[in-house]
């Protein structure tokens, strides 16, 4: 299954991940979606569908401190339309999808390591350890409607490079499959972008993120 849009994407995207990281139900906006995070470094994001200067700057200056925008722009772009007590944030770099049909079997693991996978409140994880017990690499999805949200993909430094990565995507994969999911959307950073499009993922916008850094705005004193 292929998205009919980019927004369709982000829909799915957004939905999956507040069920994967436990966070309300997102509220439809004129603009996008709000996602009541409840972290004390992300008390709440606002996803942006279809971004523009005007917007962005408005919701950005009636945002708190922990309040996050994400847009589907390119960093430059974002960076430019936020106002004074503003700035980028690392991490996500592109939304991606991938039609579980056509995504990779799980190779097998390299000698040594442990695969579990559990589900548990709508989430499917994935640890793999090392021989000593060690955490390696993880990954989780949330399957919404058709869609499946990949997210917390990661590698420990130590065991990159040996396939681990493509272990986890595999299995998450098969685990969205057999929940009805037929396509998969994830927010990639730069460095594993590559690792996603050897596995068959494309790229269908930049994402990027910001968040106030300084006390300018409601409630600055």
């Amino acid at each position: 299954m292929r998205f009919g849009s980019t927004a369709e994407a982000v829909r799915a995207w957004v939905e999956g991940w507040a069920v994967s990281r436990g966070a309300a139900q997102p509220t439809c906006e004129p603009w996008g979606f709000t996602v009541q995070v409840g972290l004390p470094g992300e008390v709440a994001r606002h996803v942006l569908t279809a971004a523009d200067e005007a917007t962005v700057r408005k919701l950005a200056e009636s945002s708190p401190a922990g309040v996050a925008l994400k847009a589907f722009v390119a960093a430059g772009t974002l960076r430019a339309w936020l106002p004074p007590g503003w700035g980028l944030l690392d991490g996500h770099a592109v939304l991606m999808a991938a039609t579980l049909a056509e995504a990779a079997a799980p190779p097998g693991l390299p000698d040594g390591y442990l695969l579990s996978s559990w589900s548990r409140g709508g989430v499917t994880r994935v640890v793999v350890r090392a021989a000593d017990g060690s955490f390696a690499a993880r990954g989780q999805t949330a399957v919404t409607g058709a869609t499946a949200a990949v997210d917390q993909v990661e590698t420990a430094p130590a065991h990159r490079r040996r396939g681990l990565g493509r272990v986890v995507l595999g299995t998450l994969a098969e685990a969205g499959t057999r929940q009805g999911a037929r396509a998969a959307v994830l927010g990639a950073t730069e460095e594993g972008r590559a690792l996603y499009e050897a596995l068959g993922w494309r790229v269908l916008a930049p994402l990027s993120a910001a968040m106030r850094t300084a006390e300018t705005g409601p409630g600055a004193a």
